[in-house]
């Protein structure tokens, strides 16, 4: 299969266990090109854990992950310039300010010396945050910082994001152009792939879900097919079901 045939990811038999307790079991699933794909669950059912294997931060215990084709255990510096990570909790380097800290960012992703003055200050405009862009971050606000975080994902121009509570902390304008990013991204026929307790909001956003719990995939497909699966009225409910043990039907 050429990259151009190959999904935006797949999890394959996917596993991790920290000593010896498994987080994530023999995950399987396919996100196509141009989906905003929600990733839902109750707290601790492994989405984190899935989100970092596919960013590059875990190494799976089992099984493989893949990122247009390529893998994370056999081609990871290359999964890792293909995606563009929002992690929930907007960890900075918080001594620099968020212009060093960006053009840090897009060094590593060797983004052109060139362009690299335009793209961040592009950003930092589209996120408010021109007015704060030489202040040290041990000074700015976790939302601030969030939206930070952002833009280091979109400094490198990725195939696919990967968020985990993408929305945390952010005010109601970077959240309206967060949902407005990801909508755009999908309209280009690019991937992201999406973790959220916001149920509402994914419900409205995602093209497609999967539901996870206790490391298991428990159902794919779109909203409709998943409440239907479940005999829910809505994802909110089956979410509330599984800490009574529902199964689909």
């Amino acid at each position: 299969m050429t990259e151009a045939e190959a999904p935006a990811i797949e999890l394959v038999g996917l596993g991790k266990s920290y000593a010896g307790r498994p987080a994530l079991v023999e995950a399987t699933l396919t996100v196509g090109r141009g989906e905003i794909f929600g990733y839902i669950g109750p707290n601790g059912a492994g989405k984190t854990t899935t989100i970092k294997i596919l960013a590059g931060l875990l190494k799976p215990t089992s099984g493989d992950a893949r990122i247009l084709g390529r893998s994370v255990r056999e081609n990871p510096l290359d999964v890792k310039a293909r995606v563009g990570y929002v992690p929930e909790s907007g960890a900075v380097f918080e001594k620099f300010s968020p212009a060093e800290y960006l053009t840090l960012i897009a060094r590593l992703y060797g983004i052109p010396a060139a362009s690299i003055d335009e793209r961040r200050n592009r950003w930092l405009e589209a996120f408010g945050l021109s007015g704060d862009r030489d202040r040290p971050m041990t000074s700015l606000s976790k939302g601030t910082r969030q939206k930070v975080c952002w833009i280091s994902a979109l400094m490198h121009d990725p195939d696919v994001l990967v968020l985990d509570e993408p929305l945390n902390s952010l005010d109601v304008e970077a959240v309206r152009l967060a949902k407005d990013l990801m909508a755009r991204f999908a309209s280009e026929g690019r991937t992201v792939f999406y973790s959220s307790h916001l149920i509402e909001i994914v419900e409205k956003l995602c093209t497609k879900v999967a539901l996870v719990q206790r490391g298991r995939i428990l159902a794919s497909g779109t909203v409709d097919e998943v409440r239907t699966r479940f005999n829910a009225p809505s994802l909110e409910r089956v979410l509330l079901d599984l800490g009574h043990e529902a199964t689909p039907a």
